[in-house]
């Protein structure tokens, strides 16, 4: 049997091998030669990266159907990021260079979507996936895996995987049963130098532990993924074993220390710094997951003495990370001497018309889909007030879950249960327009892959519920100035993770401490009785314990299915024709202070 790409992987994988992939030889002189004994000898090399890239090949937003813009003036997507990889090779030799990821790759636009599910790269004679195709013509050397990654099932990535010419890797993605790696650990490459033996550059990959969490309905049973520092610890020795002069990380976990997954997980979600710290023998780490632009973060390791360069390049393509080599011949063997770290700016640059060139096709079928009209609504609705008022908006997203709920338990065990529904705002700038409304505009109000399920709360812990996720809200004494560019997000609470509870009505007393702010709380005009149970229509990332609110991972789930929220909510459009918000909107919250509400 030939032994082709994806076989060798397995096999690799199976055994606990990385990949080893050959160098080229040297580009222009960057040596300094020296005597018999080598002394002198130095070589520099640069290792470029990007993160949480997120299904952006273009500059374009598909949910805006125009190109992408923020208040920053940031531009988006692989085509640029070409262009800035073309100038680096230009300045430093192609072949003094290589190209990693931190993962997140395959998930996050409408591109991204419209390749797992309308027309995907899994089918028989399916497409090869865009990203696939510009990470290689782009010349990718290697790329961690991202826990978005797993959002549309393993049979999705693993054909990715196929389909990319670099190793996709993750030394803490394991088999459940072996817990061996199921995919290549690290990748080994040889940048040949004017003056000697080759620099063997180790990149070793670690995904985040969270996947086993957020993605529990896709990897439950067949993957486990344990934390970054134990694997790391593993796996650097034995590449220094086997003659990496120098080791990167390509590490899809952010720096900050912190879990939004609470005490569910022995396992810190950003750990980047912590592998820095605690792990000898790293040169550099390549930081993802977190969506933070960190250009150049030092952490000393604590055995060693020596610092760790960390960089995080900014998501979707925003920024291209430069880590800058400088290593000397010393004992018969290449040492780092010096590294430092930078980012390149993609909204300085045009996109590489090759890309452009390459993907043309695919971008226009995503831009007809996503503009094709699905229904009507006789007003404008918007998210822009959505995280300090009860919009109707919002109420859509949680009247369509309640509705799909109540049809899927009717006739069952808990069909005469109430339905309560949560949603949070996820994007500020969405919108339903007066008039036609496109699968751009439905999409919009749902960007992530969640599926819905419903499980069975007490009205006690729904009060727990909504106290914990009422901590998004800065305390503000009753009387003070209310500003809400500053009323929000306390304490780093994203907006994902602020819930909004359909089918009750209360206040959020926003001059209380947290954990005593829900007042007035009850259903159908009477106060909640904290007996009583209730079905709560949920989204499979808060169900599986994203966010750590309390009760709902534990409670018993009574229904699931596999259908994204999002088409979900498309569907419902197209089935009713047209969005009324006087069939479902009603003000169920608001925020008060003593009594007094807030707007």
């Amino acid at each position: 049997m030939p032994l082709n790409r994806r076989t060798f992987l397995e096999r690799s994988a199976a055994a606990g091998a990385g990949v080893a992939l050959a160098g080229s030889a040297a580009g222009p002189a960057v040596a300094q030669g020296g005597g018999k004994d080598g002394k002198g000898k130095r070589y520099s090399f640069t290792v470029m990266g990007t993160t949480d890239l997120h299904g952006n090949v273009f500059n374009w937003d598909y949910f805006t159907d125009r190109e992408f813009d923020d208040k920053a003036r940031n531009d988006v997507g692989l085509a640029k990021i070409s262009t800035l990889v073309e100038q680096v090779r230009a300045a430093k030799g192609r072949r003094n260079t290589l190209l990693i990821d931190a993962g997140d790759t395959i998930q996050g636009t409408q591109l991204a979507y419209y390749y797992a599910k309308v027309d995907p790269i899994t089918a028989e004679r399916g497409p090869v996936h865009p990203m696939a195709q510009a990470m290689n013509a782009i010349g990718y050397d290697a790329a961690a895996l991202g826990n978005h990654e797993f959002n549309y099932g393993i049979p999705v990535l693993r054909k990715f995987q196929d389909q990319c010419d670099f190793p996709l890797l993750g030394a803490n993605a394991l088999d459940a049963k072996t817990l061996r790696p199921a995919f290549p650990p690290y990748s080994m490459h040889r940048l040949c130098t004017p003056c000697g033996r080759d620099v063997r550059v180790a990149v070793l990959g670690l995904t985040n532990p969270g996947i086993a969490i957020w993605d529990k309905a896709n990897v439950g049973g067949k993957m486990v993924f344990p934390g970054l520092e134990e694997q790391a610890a593993k796996w650097v020795p034995k590449l220094r074993a086997m003659g990496a002069d120098v080791v990167i990380v390509s590490a899809h976990s952010g720096s900050s220390g912190t879990s939004s997954y609470g005490d569910q997980l022995p396992y810190i979600e950003n750990a980047a710094a912590l592998v820095a710290e605690q792990v000898p023998g790293i040169d550099a780490i390549l930081v993802g997951h977190a969506h933070t632009e960190i250009p150049e973060y030092r952490v000393r390791n604590k055995e060693t003495g020596k610092d760790v360069v960390l960089s995080e390049p900014l998501k979707w393509g925003q920024r291209l990370t430069l880590f800058d080599f400088e290593v000397v011949w010393r004992r018969g063997r290449w040492v780092v001497e010096r590294v430092g770290a930078s980012v390149l700016n993609s909204n300085t640059v045009e996109e590489d018309p090759e890309i452009v060139k390459l993907l043309g096709d695919e971008h226009a079928k995503v831009v007809a889909y996503v503009n094709q009209v699905i229904g009507t609504s006789p007003v404008a609705m918007s998210t822009a007030d959505a995280p300090w008022k009860d919009e109707p908006i919002i109420d859509l997203i949680n009247h369509v879950q309640a509705e799909t709920v109540r049809a899927a338990l009717a006739g069952g065990e808990y069909a005469a249960l109430p339905v309560l529904s949560q949603a949070s705002c996820f994007s500020r700038t969405a919108r339903i327009p007066a008039g036609q409304v496109t699968i751009r505009d439905a999409a919009g109000l749902y960007p992530f892959e969640n599926t819905l399920e419903a499980r069975l709360l007490t009205g006690a812990q729904l009060k727990e519920y909504l106290e914990y996720s009422a901590k998004y809200y800065v305390r503000t004494a009753a009387g003070a100035p209310v500003e809400t560019a500053k009323l929000t997000n306390a304490d780093g609470t994203p907006d994902y993770n602020y819930d909004a509870v359909y089918g009750l009505t209360y206040e959020i007393d926003i001059a209380q401490p947290v954990g005593s702010r829900i007042v007035n709380l009850s259903f159908e005009g009477k106060p909640l009785d904290p007996g009583a149970r209730f079905v709560l229509a949920v989204n499979n990332y808060r169900a599986s314990g994203g966010g750590a609110f309390p009760h709902v991972a534990s409670a018993k789930q009574v229904w699931s299915n596999s259908e994204e929220i999002r088409n979900t909510i498309i569907q419902w459009v197209q089935a009713q024709g047209a969005i009324d918000p006087a069939a479902f909107a009603a003000v169920g919250w608001r925020l008060t202070r003593d009594g007094v509400p807030v707007f």
